[in-house]
């Protein structure tokens, strides 16, 4: 694989799972700020055709990511995003305790310029926890977790926001976060948000076929895991990529 190029979770001839690394915009967008590195131009020249993005992952998000290359595919595979028929799981580090497992059901607005609010929710579970010695206000210690969650919805930064709303900031989010936590993990070299799109699964859009990927962590979320001393369990680990 060229170094320009993108990991491939799963390929077809109607459609490509993509490992997206964090960092990388899905296409130009007024919040482009000038950028001319997008991801649906590297897949168009890796692939050498046309690219049609099902769905999109925040820029600081990493994880699976679902192209088609034709447009009834697109059509048919968007279809079930809009139907709510794909399973999707997301790793993510927060600030504090949550409870073990619980549901945010929250309305979310969609974004700038559209005020609109409808319905979100997410579904988690917590996978791990720690204290570590970092003082935070006046406490001499700061709490963190490793979540999974599953959104129901999907509404524009819905993870991060919801982590927002229930007080327990999602670790390296300049938007929606908390700067002490962020810092904190800064000064330990973990420059990125801490949110990882692990699972996709959806039907294959010919066949029916149910299809799942999973996709691996990259080097600086595993390094956030050490640094709390957590390993994912089995079940959750996904293959390392050829």
């Amino acid at each position: 694989m060229k170094e320009t190029e993108l990991p491939v979770l799963r390929a077809d001839p109607a459609f490509a799972v993509i490992a997206k690394p964090a960092g990388l915009m899905a296409h130009a967008s007024a919040m482009a700020r000038g950028e001319d590195d997008f991801l649906v131009d590297r897949l168009r020249a890796q692939f050498n055709r046309d690219v049609v993005l099902v769905h999109r992952l925040d820029r600081a998000t990493s994880g699976c990511v679902l192209v088609a290359f034709d447009r009834a595919a697109a059509a048919a595979l968007g279809a079930q995003f809009m139907e709510r028929r794909v399973d999707k799981t997301y790793l993510a580090v927060c600030r504090g305790w949550p409870d073990e497992a619980g549901v945010i059901d929250h309305p979310l607005d969609g974004g700038p310029g559209k005020p609109l609010k409808k319905p979100a929710i997410t579904a988690y579970r917590r996978l791990a926890t720690v204290e570590l010695a970092q003082p935070c206000e006046h406490f001499p210690t700061s709490r963190y977790a490793l979540l999974e969650c599953t959104p129901e919805t999907g509404r524009w930064r819905q993870i991060r926001r919801h982590l927002k709303h229930i007080f327990h900031h999602l670790i390296g989010d300049t938007s929606h976060g908390d700067g002490r936590h962020n810092r904190a993990f800064r000064m330990r070299g973990v420059h990125r948000m801490l949110l990882h799109a692990r699972t996709l699964e959806f039907a294959h859009p010919h066949t029916g076929e149910r299809i799942e990927t999973t996709a691996p962590l990259d080097a600086e979320f595993e390094r956030a895991l050490g640094l709390c001393g957590w390993e994912l369990p089995a079940a959750v680990r996904a293959p390392a990529l050829p």
